[in-house]
């Protein structure tokens, strides 16, 4: 609900606060007093386009702040605003301004967080509701007329939401297995050759290390064959080390007996020659490691260069080529089994999308229910509004496949014919202003606590007709702020005499530095004074004493 409208330099406004309150407000004023000034400046806090022609002249910029009540967390103004990442602190009231510079330029803030013009339009189509004899939105614009429709029926979407998102993605799982297959298809030739040249060669994770390891190992040995086999030749030759130090054992051991002295030389000699023996086995375990075998070592070569050249051609690591023919082959095995799959997909589509059609046909039934019977409720408010010729009528019609949506196959839009045996057509396009604002306010109270904005605002809805007709007005418009907050902008009385608060708009003028500075004020009236204003409104210039008892027979009904 809108609390209060604080507006400073705004065309002939140089500073205004007001207050407003539940129920039924009503702002009445002489012709040209300024009351479409408030409006506008409203408009701009709601995110209408900023233009510099509403800066009061000779100041510098012009500000709207408008404050609601805290919107509630399930509202689709709290929605929205969590959705752009503006803060609200729990109870307290949500805050929308607007600055406007003389040369055009203009800021927008929520609760003195800047934000876009676009924000605060949709922020404030949320909140409030503003309908004139020119307003293109709300009930004048067909893509809300489905929600309106379906709050207005209660009736419940999710289970076509549901239909719909399994049946988009059992589509989107068919598309995706269709494009592999035919981009499979497409290599087959190139898959069929590359699996079996890898399978073939059957590479395996670990190859290439442990290829080039023994490869390095063979190469060593290679070049240590011939000082090995030199080395081995000078421990166990004829005339090698390990037998010349045998035979020197073998004499001294004959002599030793004779001189204790020598023993100690035998068992020096004893322990050379058993380190020698050692010496002799490690060797020979050296040189069966690092034996050398050509046809091996060539063996080796070429298959690591194959698997080198296998990787560069397919640009993965050597030890991703068995991963790779893994993958590979299975690719061949999907375009082998891939219609098999496409069949078993494309009848899951066709069943989700029979799921949802059924679904949909349910939810556009109900919808074909609570259009009759939106049809009939707006029908009932018609004649007392002075519009029994003309007729109003719910359109439900079947959108084209590529249209159906998580709302379903339906497209709404509401149409009237103001003349028997006029065609039917949408609501903007032949309803004249004073029709239309009477057209807007009937389907208002036919969706009376279905939905829309907290907030509504009417323009004159009364222009052109009075006596009865206002009446009528007046009590609609008394019955609508039952469940919400009505402004009314009026010229009617009777209309003035329902609401339960009442702003007058004045203009007034003053001398001031040799010149005359015009001003638009508002003024919050008692009951005496709204008795008065009434009766203004009923008389004109001159008021009489007729008319204040009139005002007072209107107040004392309503």
């Amino acid at each position: 609900m809108l609390t209060s409208l604080a507006i400073r330099n705004v065309v002939l406004i140089e500073a205004l606060d007001l207050e407003f309150g539940a129920g039924l407000s009503v702002l009445t004023g002489e012709t040209g007093a300024g009351k479409s000034i408030l409006l506008d400046s409203l408009g701009l806090a709601l995110g209408a386009r900023a233009e510099s022609g509403l800066v009061r002249a000779g100041e510098p910029q012009a500000s709207v702040t408008a404050a609601f009540d805290p919107p509630t967390p399930d509202s689709r103004a709290a929605a929205l605003l969590a959705d752009n990442g503006i803060d609200m602190e729990p109870g307290e009231p949500l805050l929308i301004r607007r600055t406007l510079k003389a040369d055009g330029g203009s800021r927008a803030f929520v609760n003195d967080q800047p934000c876009s013009a676009a924000l605060l339009r949709d922020l404030g189509g949320t909140l409030v509701e503003i309908h004139g004899q020119h307003d293109d939105r709300g009930l004048l614009n067909p893509r809300g007329h489905r929600t309106l429709l379906d709050a207005y029926g209660r009736c419940d979407t999710s289970a076509v939401a549901t239909a719909h998102a399994a049946w988009r993605a059992a589509a989107a799982a068919l598309a995706d297995a269709r494009a592999t297959v035919e981009t499979a298809a497409r290599d087959r030739d190139y898959l069929t050759h590359a699996v079996a040249e890898l399978t073939k060669f059957a590479p395996e994770p670990g190859e290439e290390e442990t290829l080039a390891t023994e490869r390095a190992t063979m190469q060593k040995g290679a070049r240590l064959t011939d000082d090995l086999a030199a080395v081995s030749d000078c421990l166990t030759g004829s005339d090698g080390g390990l037998a010349q130090l045998r035979q020197a054992a073998r004499r001294l051991d004959r002599i030793a007996g004779e001189e204790p002295l020598l023993t100690a030389v035998l068992d020096a000699l004893d322990r050379a020659v058993a380190e020698a023996g050692e010496a002799e086995d490690r060797l020979a375990e050296a040189a069966e490691a690092l034996s050398f075998d050509p046809a091996r070592l060539d063996a080796i070569e070429t298959r690591l260069f194959d698997l080198r050249g296998l990787a560069r051609k397919h640009q993965v690591a050597p030890d991703d080529l068995a991963a790779l023919r893994d993958d590979m082959a299975a690719k061949l095995a999907a375009i082998e089994g891939g219609e098999e799959h496409i069949a078993t997909l494309e009848a899951d589509v066709a069943r989700k999308a029979e799921a949802y059609r059924a679904a949909a046909q349910a939810l556009s039934a109900e919808r074909q229910l609570a259009a009759g019977r939106l049809d009939a409720a707006v029908a009932g408010e018609l004649a007392p509004l002075k519009l029994d010729a003309a007729r109003f009528r719910t359109v439900v019609a079947q959108l084209d496949e590529g249209q159906w949506s998580a709302q379903g196959m339906d497209r709404v839009e509401f149409e009237i014919s103001t003349n028997p045996g006029a065609p039917f057509a949408p609501l903007a396009k032949i309803a004249s202003g004073g029709e239309l604002s009477r057209f807007i306010l009937a389907l208002k109270v036919a969706l009376a606590e279905r939905g829309g904005a907290d907030t509504l605002i009417f323009d004159e809805i009364d222009r052109g007709v009075g006596g009865a007709v206002a009446d009528a007005i007046g009590e609609r418009l008394s019955r609508l702020a039952q469940s919400n907050q009505i402004l009314v902008v009026t010229h009617s009385p009777q209309v003035a005499a329902r609401g339960v608060g009442h702003l007058l708009i004045a203009k007034s003028s003053a001398s001031k530095n040799g010149g005359t500075v015009t001003r638009t004020g508002v003024h919050a009236l008692d009951d005496a004074e709204r008795r008065e204003e009434i009766a203004r409104m009923l008389s004109g210039a001159e008021i009489t004493a007729e008319a204040r008892a009139q005002a007072e027979r209107l107040l004392e009904r309503a």
